[in-house]
């Protein structure tokens, strides 16, 4: 084994990231002094020795302003290696699903179960379901991990880009563009075909996870917003180079439409000494959001949470939006203020990373979460919409919890494995049944 460009505190070293001077702009790091050649992305001898590569996340022709790439100089070129070979998925399901007929019931979980001892990240990703077909690089995965153990082997997923939501327990991602460190209350992007180890820096860990087959993750229009508002692309947090120049076998395990496949490597994957370009990991903490609201009476669609979302062929339709019910003042006069009664053409899942959601008085807990199909009437529960016709209409400060969700226009097909999990919720329309009639005719 020789030396280790990752040195230091993990956690002291994880918080040392670079915010994006845009989100989707070019950026740069080295882990060595020299290793970034200047004018060249590919120069006859890349500095000190190493290798120049070209990772693509979207293929060469694609417009500008969409086009993602990277150039690494690594201590070896990743086309050094074995050939693969199949491994067993585990609980890890992709599209197309296929396993259950589609259900339009609303659906609640309770958080995942303890895992086996010596779970990872990986061992402990558990598919709940999706849509679309990862071959075709269309649709999504909603999946849930719990882990009690660091990854000692390397993952990498083609299918699609992994957005994870910690729920319990920080993560330190070892990329191969360097260190993230991801807690609760923030999210971390791997980008399709990006390898990566997660270290739990807290002992175990728990969340969730949205993978993404279709169009790349990216901040929304604005429209009459305006220039500023939602997500800001300064906020995003790039990861520092840092590297493994390590020899000695290490186990990595690719992701290929749907299947798991491993390989020994006499090296580790994560020698990238130096990158620049605008294809790359990064994290967003959540509660930068800087949420837009109405300042008068009712309120806009939920649609205004949105952080990021992954653009389909019709415009406004997308693929996969990630929404954030981030803290926010309520000031609406005379409105009904949690969310309102609704069906969407789009489906829904919901999941809850700390505290309480406003619209549900119980039984939907810190790493649960809902499904509501496309078309399914949801809204809040009795005991909410009871407290909320008759409150005082103060300026209301909502800060006690933490909620996201996974929007889609298309259905999201259960795996059987969620269809028949012991922690599904019976009887999640009872939330509902106390919903008295109030109507009296003039």
């Amino acid at each position: 084994m020789r030396g280790s460009g990752m040195s230091g505190d993990a956690r002291k070293t994880a918080e040392g990231l670079e915010y994006l001077s845009g989100f989707g702009n070019e950026h740069a790091s080295e882990a060595v002094p020299g290793a970034l050649p200047h004018g060249r992305n590919s120069p006859q001898r890349a500095p000190l020795g190493l290798y120049a590569e070209q990772l693509s996340g979207t293929a060469f022709t694609e417009p500008r302003a969409h086009n993602r790439r990277s150039w690494l100089y690594r201590v070896r070129p990743s086309a050094a290696h074995p050939a693969f070979t199949r491994t067993d998925n585990g609980a890890l399901r992709t599209a197309p699903f296929t396993e259950t007929v589609p259900d339009p019931n609303r659906l609640r979980w309770n958080p995942l179960p303890e895992p086996p001892p010596g779970t990872d990240f990986v061992g402990g990703l558990w598919t709940l379901g999706g849509n679309g077909d990862a071959a075709r690089r269309t649709g999504m995965a909603v999946h849930l991990y719990h882990a009690d153990s660091a990854m000692e082997r390397v993952f990498s997923d083609a299918d699609g880009e992994l957005l994870i939501v910690p729920e319990h327990g920080a993560l330190l991602l070892r990329t191969e563009f360097g260190l993230l460190h991801a807690a609760p209350g923030e999210v971390a992007l791997i980008p399709r075909g990006v390898r990566f180890r997660v270290d739990l820096l807290d002992g175990t860990a728990r969340g969730y996870v949205c993978e993404n087959y279709g169009a790349l993750l990216r901040l929304p229009d604005l429209g009459p917003i305006g220039a500023n508002g939602l997500a800001n692309a300064r906020d995003f947090r790039a990861p520092v180079a840092a590297y493994e120049d390590v020899e000695g076998p290490v186990e990595v395990v690719n992701k290929f439409c749907g299947n798991l496949w491993t390989a020994t490597y006499d090296h580790s994957p994560l020698d990238v000494v130096a990158w620049h370009g605008n294809y790359l990991p990064y994290v967003y903490d959540l509660r930068r959001f800087n949420v837009l609201g109405t300042i008068s009476y009712d309120h806009p669609d939920p649609s205004i949470f949105t952080v990021l979302t992954s653009p389909s062929d019709t415009p406004g339709l997308a693929g996969v939006d990630f929404v954030v019910f981030a803290p926010r003042w309520l000031v609406g006069e005379d409105t009904f203020r949690p969310p309102y009664f609704h069906r969407n053409v789009m489906s829904e899942y919901m999941g809850l990373i700390e505290g309480a959601y406003d619209a549900k008085a119980e039984g939907f807990v810190p790493g649960g979460g809902s499904l509501h199909p496309m078309m399914s009437a949801h809204g809040p529960d009795r005991e909410t919409f009871d407290r909320a016709s008759s409150a005082e209409l103060r300026p209301q400060r909502v800060d006690d919890g933490l909620a996201f969700m996974f929007e889609t226009r298309w259905p999201i097909l259960t795996t059987a494995q969620a269809a028949r999990a012991e922690h599904l919720q019976q009887g999640y329309d009872d939330v509902w049944s106390g919903l008295r009639r109030h109507f009296g005719a003039p």
